[in-house]
């Protein structure tokens, strides 16, 4: 049977941490930024770890 393939979608989107959790990007940070404050687009850019609900599904979808 062959290799499943990594989704490409899913691979443009998440890295796995050196520990083996994924990290991702906020989303609302790519356009209509002028109403967004300074506080809100800074929290926005930094980026966070994938919850712990979603981390299964996105597991397989990279397979790491």
């Amino acid at each position: 049977m062959p290799k499943m393939k990594t989704k490409a979608a899913a691979k443009k989107r998440f890295a796995v941490t050196g520990s083996g959790k994924l990290k991702r990007k906020h989303a609302y940070h790519s356009h209509i930024l002028t109403k967004k404050t300074t506080k809100r687009k800074k929290v926005l850019a930094s980026t966070t770890l994938v919850s712990d609900a979603d981390y299964k599904t996105m597991k397989v979808l990279i397979q790491a």
